[in-house]
């Protein structure tokens, strides 16, 4: 008999398969991004029908295939059900999903990637920041993760806020990452500096942006 796993983490992408089934991508803190299949998921009153969404936050019980796993059951810990009803911040959290996907590695753990994340989208959600600087300060950081970035050392041609900004979101716990605001200038120079980094290291455009620049 084929033994289980139990992986904890958040559905990126999911894809109808067939009739019933759904192909899901998911990022999970213990072995990276996977794909799993969960079978007969499309069925009206499927166990797994609103856990296998994305946004979603989870423990998956799979079985381990040779090329993916089949998802036998999840427990979710939060659906992220009030995003829907944000407006543009919806848009931003399929970007931010994209962007975890980009980096996302099978057999790499991503227990940072996968908090990251989380606190990025519950940031949406209670709307205390602009979702255009939590954008900003989700691409930093995920670049910092990654080993993409490094803030400025303070010798450089930003404003004073935007420099200090850059190095807080490089180095603070992801707790304390989304409370904090901007001047328009300095939020100008922080956006600037966040496009410029991940121009150069990410070759990829994302579909979600292109909605996010007709809507703001």
């Amino acid at each position: 008999m084929r033994e289980t796993v139990t992986l904890t983490g958040v559905v990126l992408f999911a894809q109808p398969v067939g009739e019933y089934d759904r192909r899901l991508v998911i990022l999970s803190r213990e072995r990276g991004k996977i794909t799993a299949f969960a079978r007969g998921a499309r069925r009206p009153k499927s166990p797994l029908l609103l856990t296998g969404s994305p946004f979603v936050f989870a423990t998956f019980q799979l079985f381990e295939g040779r090329d993916a796993y089949t998802l036998i059951s999840a427990e979710a810990a939060d659906y992220m059900t009030e995003l829907a009803q944000r407006m543009p911040g919806v848009f931003y959290g399929y970007y931010f999903l994209e962007l975890a996907d980009y980096y996302g590695r099978e057999g790499l753990e991503a227990a940072g990637a996968v908090n990251l994340l989380y606190a990025a989208l519950r940031a949406l959600i209670r709307e205390q920041m602009p979702p255009e600087l939590i954008r900003r300060v989700y691409e930093i950081r995920m670049l910092v993760e990654n080993g993409d970035y490094a803030p400025p050392s303070g010798r450089d041609n930003l404003p004073e806020a935007a420099s200090y900004a850059l190095r807080y979101v490089a180095s603070s716990p992801v707790t304390r990452l989304f409370a904090f605001s901007l001047t328009e200038e300095a939020m100008k120079a922080f956006a600037a500096e966040a496009d410029k980094a991940v121009s150069r290291a990410v070759d990829k455009s994302f579909k979600s942006l292109a909605v996010i620049a007709d809507l703001v």
